[in-house]
């Protein structure tokens, strides 16, 4: 293991029959130059050859990284809960199984939020490396914005991959949601006057396109109705009004109908 500065964070990975990319992501954590204390590895009853994967990786990082598994397929969500409410350390942060990190991505976070004690949950620019591409160069100076909490209704700025919050706070993730529920969770962060910020770096990195290629992403319709789903769970609770609701809901559709095409395009050519 490259050794590095121990930073008092939390890293989750909700597994799903990753068999075959999990080793990449946990490298990614390795290689960073500020590493976590620890990392918590959630096989959502795989059924698979995952676990086996998932235990070889904790024998060889032993008391670094823990594992959970769980009883019945839940989803990302439950996964994600069951590591959070596991964790021990005052900072969590986020990865998938098929994705990975730049090497500084939780020294950037980290100072961030470090310095801002305002702050309870930060995320990043997600990039999608093709053709094996070369990882970009971090800038010097970082750029911040706060999160608006109605620009959330209009795009969701960032993914759970890209993500570190405060271990403390009392929100979760929708434990039954399996679409669109990071959104969801910023959203009811925002809406309840927490301060969220972006960091406008690509940091994190997918394998696929960002959507319409596989796994969850796939299921346009799907990731459309968990969408209007929260804007209605939002509106139920009051958190925005009539008029917004349907205003963000008519945009979602126009997105949606913009990613159908996009995704046609892409299979033809």
């Amino acid at each position: 293991m490259i050794h590095s500065t121990i930073i008092p964070v939390t890293v989750i990975i909700p597994c799903f029959r990753c068999a075959a990319t999990i080793e990449r992501a946990v490298q990614s954590i390795v290689e960073q130059t500020q590493r976590p204390t620890e990392v918590i590895l959630v096989d959502d009853a795989s059924g698979d050859n995952t676990l086996p994967v998932l235990q070889q990786l904790e024998s060889q990082y032993k008391g670094w990284i823990k594992i959970i598994v769980l009883g019945e397929n839940c989803g990302a969500s439950r996964a994600r809960n069951a590591g959070w409410d596991a964790a021990t350390q005052p900072y969590i942060a986020f990865l998938d199984a098929d994705d990975s990190w730049h090497p500084a991505k939780l020294a950037i976070q980290y100072q961030v939020m470090l310095n801002n004690p305002s702050i309870v949950a930060s995320g990043h620019r997600c990039l999608w490396l093709c053709n094996q591409q070369l990882l970009p160069d971090i800038p010097d100076l970082i750029n911040l914005s706060p999160v608006n909490p109605l620009a959330l209704l209009f795009k969701n700025r960032f993914g759970a991959p890209t993500s570190m919050l405060k271990r403390e706070l009392a929100f979760r993730f929708v434990d039954n949601k399996r679409y669109s529920e990071d959104c969801y969770l910023w959203q009811q962060i925002a809406f309840s006057g927490f301060l969220l910020v972006f960091i406008d770096s690509s940091l994190t990195y997918t394998h696929k396109p960002l959507y319409g290629a596989s796994g969850l992403s796939a299921q346009l319709w799907a990731m459309e109705k968990g969408e209007l789903d929260n804007f209605f769970s939002l509106y139920q609770d009051k958190k925005i009004n009539y008029g917004l609701f349907l205003l963000a809901s008519a945009f979602s559709l126009l997105k949606y109908c913009k990613r159908v095409i996009t995704t046609k395009m892409r299979r033809v050519g």
